[in-house]
């Protein structure tokens, strides 16, 4: 079956960016829930679903059954039977239109995957939230087991037992969980050399970037904080990602543009000003140039709408 990536609709759009706080509905009282992607429908309605969220949790998708088309930051990710998401906090993502799917949907709050204070036992195999994998492809055999702990989770949060109790034991099979999944992870990768200089470069410059894209526009400001030369830097950089630091740079820049553009009502020069533009007319020329049109134009082309008619 070919899949074709239709746009997610948009709800309405706020004044800043929308949240979607990890909020279960009473008496539910656990810090991590799961339930069948089925009930997705029958929980928030199709509009609903087919809404774009941040969320202020991780969610992670399991695909047990058909074939779906997800966007993630606004990029569209082929889903089939195996497929194993994980959204982080802050993400752009839609569920998508397909309806011919299922599979499990897992929530927790960032928190809840940090082994509790005073916790006996070796947690070495917990794997940090940064080193997540994003998207992991399970065969028939990984998906049985990923399926089956994520069911055993499910039926154990209808145990009738003390809160405590209950979010040590949830907390303990996340962990298997995720565990699980960087070892199938890394089953389908090559084996790492150590960290090389030029990777250390590259994260460090990766972390700030993340911290600093909305005052800083220049790779000299980075490499001069970081104490690298921006020769050294541009070299980290393409061994890392193919790419240019100030290509990496404007990415990001980009992706914070799209997510103001398409999830709050604030005008350009607004956007402009909050990712360091002095002027207006200097963000769209940047946008245009990277996006390849306006940010008025893709504003309309995410909502569904048409252009506004010429006056006379």
């Amino acid at each position: 079956m070919t899949m074709t990536a239709k746009r997610p609709r948009q709800s309405a759009l706020q004044a800043d960016i929308r949240r979607l706080p990890y909020d279960p509905k009473a008496p539910y009282r656990f810090d991590l829930e799961v339930y069948p992607a089925s009930e997705l429908w029958r929980r928030g309605g199709k509009a609903q679903v087919q809404t774009t969220h941040r969320y202020d949790f991780f969610m992670l998708v399991c695909i047990t059954r058909g074939e779906c088309i997800q966007w993630v930051d606004f990029q569209p990710v082929a889903c089939a039977q195996g497929t194993f998401l994980v959204l982080r906090p802050g993400q752009a993502h839609n569920l998508g239109r397909d309806e011919g799917w299922d599979g499990w949907i897992v929530l927790f709050r960032p928190e809840f995957a940090v082994p509790a204070a005073g916790v006996s036992g070796d947690f070495s195999l917990v794997p940090s939230q940064g080193r997540l994998p994003e998207k992991v492809l399970l065969d028939r055999d990984g998906l049985r087991t990923v399926t089956r702990s994520i069911q055993q989770i499910h039926d154990d949060t209808h145990l009738d037992a003390a809160l405590d109790h209950m979010h040590a034991l949830l907390r303990h099979q996340l962990h298997a969980l995720l565990a699980r999944l960087n070892l199938f992870q890394a089953r389908q990768q090559p084996v790492e050399p150590p960290p090389s200089a030029a990777s250390r470069r590259f994260k460090r410059f990766q972390a700030l970037v993340e911290e600093r894209f909305a005052r800083w526009h220049q790779v000299a400001d980075y490499a001069s904080h970081l104490g690298y030369t921006e020769k050294s830097l541009g070299r980290s950089l393409a061994a890392a990602t193919g790419t240019t630091a100030k290509a990496f740079i404007a990415a990001r820049i980009n992706l914070e543009a799209k997510r103001l553009l398409v999830h709050t009502e604030l005008p350009v020069g607004m956007i402009a000003d909050r990712l360091g533009f002095d002027e207006a007319t200097h963000f769209t020329k940047f946008f245009k140039r990277e996006v390849g049109c306006s940010p008025a134009e893709f504003r309309r082309r995410q909502r569904g709408e048409s252009p506004p008619l010429p006056s006379d």
